[in-house]
């Protein structure tokens, strides 16, 4: 037995219903979410990565409840979210926040950067003058002296010191887990891995545990234990950063690596290593949802979905058996890594 996962998820799911017509009947339904199964140990960063559209954020707010999933469950440190004798979401919030990518749209334009981080903490029935010296106390964490900042409005600063107020902010309650959401993807290179440094060592100083969602291959590389690669609302692939940098299963995740830009001239690639546009998730492709991208495809990629292994059975709640670890396993979800799945590349 190991010790059990601070978050988990067994197939979370969320489709969109899209309207339309004199009834504003439903046209369609988006799967942006659909089955989607992992697990955070506490202390580790798991990275998030995949091409816009592929579900990263709708993840992110089902985690935090920002959207009400459609089916699975989302159990935290043991105890399930939403559910009768579970945890509330007042409860949840309290232990686990999000940073968002639009760092000015996520703050108040009336309040300055001390009444910012401090509102969550005066929410939550802590006294003003107490919330406002946790505030003072955080801007000085994320490198911002309170003498100079504390009283500033957003527009008074740059994208890269509303982002560390972002940050400040969701630390003030004292969670236990951060969601990074594309939280350096709009900062400048420079200001960015200053935000990064920041985020280590925030990381080290309060025992925190990230999901760190981005596009960016080399970021989520720099800062991340395991990784999760997403393609059309699933899960694709799995496993620790070294190994699936290494060593990628699926022929998604060969794909994006090999799309990192290198400064080695004997790595250039002399043409495309995928081509065309994701499918429309309204109507997915049946069976593996890559493989009408996929070099490899064959009959059995159409008709039936690849399992992705390596992920335990049912959640077990508090006061339950602790469910086995999944985190040193690499799990890709490909026909070719299945034993008699009847494609010609398996084994």
């Amino acid at each position: 037995m190991t010790a059990a996962p601070l978050l988990a998820t067994r197939n979370l799911r969320k489709h969109f219903s899209l309207r339309g017509g004199l009834l504003h009947r439903v046209q369609a339904v988006v799967q942006a979410v659909d089955g989607v199964s992992f697990e955070v140990h506490a202390g580790e960063t798991l990275g998030i990565v995949g091409e816009s559209g592929c579900g990263k954020s709708t993840t992110a707010r089902l985690l935090m409840r920002l959207v009400t999933p459609d089916a699975g469950d989302v159990v935290f440190d043991g105890a399930p979210v939403g559910r009768p004798g579970g945890l509330g979401l007042r409860d949840l919030r309290r232990q686990m926040q999000m940073v968002f990518q639009d760092s000015y749209a996520s703050l108040n334009p009336r309040l300055p950067a001390a009444m910012s981080i401090a509102y969550g903490p005066l929410v939550h029935g802590v006294p003003r003058s107490s919330a406002l010296k946790r505030a003072a106390g955080l801007l000085e964490a994320v490198g911002l002296r309170p003498e100079l900042f504390a009283n500033r409005y957003p527009h008074e600063l740059s994208g890269g010191q509303r982002q560390r107020i972002n940050i400040a902010r969701a630390l003030a309650l004292e969670p236990r887990l951060l969601i990074l959401d594309e939280a350096v993807s709009a900062l400048d290179r420079s200001i960015g891995a200053q935000v990064l440094n920041v985020l280590i060592d925030l990381k080290r100083r309060f025992n925190l545990t990230y999901v760190f969602i981005s596009h960016d291959l080399d970021v989520v590389q720099f800062v991340s234990d395991r990784v999760m690669v997403m393609y059309l609302g699933k899960v694709v692939e799995i496993g620790p950063v070294e190994e699936v940098y290494g060593h990628p299963r699926h022929p998604y995740t060969r794909a994006l690596l090999s799309a990192m830009p290198s400064m080695d001239p004997d790595h250039r690639i002399q043409q495309a290593p995928l081509g065309g546009d994701p499918p429309n998730p309204i109507n997915p492709p049946s069976g593996c949802r890559f493989r009408t991208r996929c070099a490899f495809a064959e009959d059995v990629c159409a008709r039936r979905e690849p399992p992705l292994g390596g992920v335990p059975g049912p959640l077990t709640v508090r006061g339950g058996l602790t469910p086995p670890s999944c985190s040193p396993a690499h799990d890709a979800a490909c026909h070719m890594l299945v034993p008699g799945s009847g494609h010609t590349r398996a084994a």
